[in-house]
């Protein structure tokens, strides 16, 4: 499948539902990081602030959320009931998404990248 020219797109990609809810993970990145610059990165959703803060993307089953595996362990406890990897977390897509966790997640990554460049 050729990469996709925006975020846009990518979304209009899927299922009806499916898009409803990466609008719905779209939103919460944008609003937790205002000046983070959304971009396609390795072919799915990503925002840019002196570095790449998260990726996102949509599969049959999940809406995959990459935030980093270090903020991954501060979360430990709020993502004990989802399936993860190193990196990634499987938001299932017949369950709402945890949104504010998603926030508190984009908020941090933020702030580590915002602290790295001042250094």
């Amino acid at each position: 499948m050729k990469k996709p020219k925006d975020v846009d797109e990518y979304i209009s990609r899927f299922p009806k539902e499916t898009q409803k809810l990466l609008k719905q993970v779209r939103v919460a990145i944008q609003e937790a990081a205002p000046k983070a610059e959304e971009i396609i990165s390795y072919s799915m959703p990503a925002y840019r602030l002196n570095g790449i803060v998260v990726w996102f993307g949509g599969h049959t089953n999940h809406i995959g959320f990459y935030p980093h595996g270090a903020t991954m362990e501060k979360f430990k406890k709020e993502l004990a009931g989802y399936k993860q990897t190193k990196g990634s977390i499987r938001f299932p897509i017949d369950e709402p998404m945890p949104i504010t966790l998603i926030k508190k997640m984009v908020k941090l990554r933020v702030m580590e990248h915002l602290e790295k460049a001042k250094k």
